[in-house]
């Protein structure tokens, strides 16, 4: 397709996933019941994606219990009472804490990349968690004997190898950065969405400029329950930041905002070089279903700033970014999934590439 397309990653979990994922936390379903529960999702989930004609996949995350959390979950080192992050319909989400040394992950995203593959015939895409995100798990007060610096030391290695083993497994990689809008709503000075993208710059610099063609990052207001924490934030106050951080692809929630031609003003201003600025054309808190004529005059809006050449496609947000999330349909997100890659290729031909 000579304008590329891309999910960003969730598609919301078949009920009966959701109910063996509870089943197993409680101890009454079996190890081996679980694993073929979560490898029928996960099949299913790339057979739809692949019925849509999407160029490139995902596993859909259905083994990940939420985006964010999936590199900790089951650590003996955490404790309740972390940050909370509160959705403008009123409901939050709540990180845990780290209690103890060293900080590890317990599962890399290319677990989740291998299982897949055994799947799919298209390319497959793994979204990776950010750095900053999971540095919100170091409590304020410290950790006696260790420091934060040296949690901060493990943390960017551990990043870095989540995304060295996806990258060795020849996927593209797209580090998820919904805090990066949050970060200005906590801290309007914008000290700590900059130490964030720092942080994430760190995490970054081992790899070649080959390398960091194949990696990409993701920003939106987040999107839990059809709500978000942070779409009141001004794009224009992120988007300078962002693009400090050193990648070739940004995927930009776009369709949900208000003003829309604004911020692509902003976002020309930066597809420069070798970046690509995927443009997100459908929205996942909607329910209503974008027709392809939709998602087409969105990519011809966009086109009247940013140069096709360094144009693609994608959603607003993951479906079901979180693992209980049962706000929207499969049926729901795989039609706007197939909305957006339609739409995409009727505006490639309306433009000519």
């Amino acid at each position: 397709m000579p304008l590329p397309t891309e999910p960003i990653g969730s598609i919301p979990r078949p009920p009966e996933l959701i109910e063996g994922m509870a089943a197993f936390a409680s101890g009454s379903l079996p190890p081996d019941r679980m694993e073929s529960l979560f490898d029928s999702a996960v099949r299913d989930t790339i057979r739809r994606f692949e019925e849509t004609g999407s160029p490139v996949v995902t596993d859909g995350e259905q083994r990940k219990p939420s985006f964010a959390t999936y590199p900790i979950h089951g650590a003996e080192n955490l404790g309740p009472g972390g940050v909370t992050i509160p959705f403008e319909d009123g409901h939050t989400r709540q990180l845990p804490v780290l209690t103890r040394g060293p900080f590890r992950y317990t599962t890399y995203a290319s677990s989740y990349l291998d299982a897949a593959r055994k799947h799919a015939r298209n390319p497959v895409k793994q979204a990776v968690i950010a750095a900053s995100a999971l540095s919100l798990l170091y409590p304020p007060d410290g950790i006696p004997g260790y420091p934060r610096e040296a949690f901060l030391d493990d943390l960017v290695r551990e990043a870095q190898t989540d995304i060295r083993r996806c990258l060795d497994s020849g996927a593209t990689v797209q580090i998820d950065f919904t805090e990066g809008r949050l970060a200005v709503k906590l801290d309007p000075s914008k000290a700590l969405l900059n130490s964030f993208v720092d942080l994430n710059n760190r995490v970054l610099a081992p790899f070649t400029a080959e390398e960091r063609r194949r990696l990409g990052v993701h920003t939106c207001p987040g999107g839990d329950q059809d709500s978000t924490h942070s779409a009141d934030v001004d794009y224009a106050e992120l988007l300078p930041s962002l693009f400090r951080l050193n990648v070739a692809n940004f995927y930009v929630q776009l369709s949900s905002e208000k003003d829309r031609p604004r911020v692509l003003r902003i976002l020309a201003e930066h597809a420069t070089g070798d970046r690509r600025i995927f443009v997100g054309v459908t929205d996942p808190i909607d329910p209503a279903i974008e027709t392809a004529e939709q998602v087409c005059d969105r990519v011809l809006e966009a086109a009247k700033f940013i140069d096709p050449a360094h144009l693609g496609t994608t959603d607003d947000c993951g479906f079901s970014p979180f693992g209980d999330d049962t706000s929207t349909s499969r049926d729901t997100a795989f039609a706007k999934v197939r909305a957006r890659v339609a739409g995409t290729e009727m505006a490639a031909r309306a433009l000519g590439v």
